[in-house]
């Protein structure tokens, strides 16, 4: 089972942000982000549903309740969506 800090941290190193930076996004201080990265402090449900709007996942996701990954492509076109689903098709076609 992975860890909700592991989880954070890998969020956060994929997006190329530093602690700090990540902390100013949520408004928290950096020793905040650290702790729960460490897990020596649990984020509030508030705290959860900020990391899961800022990193396009689920608080299930996060929580390691849910393994599927998303993709977030509600700020695209009819047109661009349909292009996205076809290359996701073909990757699913070649396995």
């Amino acid at each position: 089972m992975v860890l909700l800090g592991e989880t954070l941290k890998k969020l956060r190193i994929d997006r190329r942000l530093n602690q700090g930076q990540l902390a100013e996004m949520m408004g928290l201080a950096t020793s905040a982000i650290s702790s729960y990265e460490s897990c020596s402090r649990r984020p509030s449900y508030e705290i959860l549903v900020k990391y899961a709007r800022i990193f396009h996942v689920s608080t299930d996701y996060l929580l390691g309740i849910e393994r599927q990954d998303y993709l977030d492509i509600s700020d695209l076109s009819d047109k661009e969506k349909e292009a996205v689903m076809q290359v996701i098709s073909v990757f699913r076609n070649i396995k």
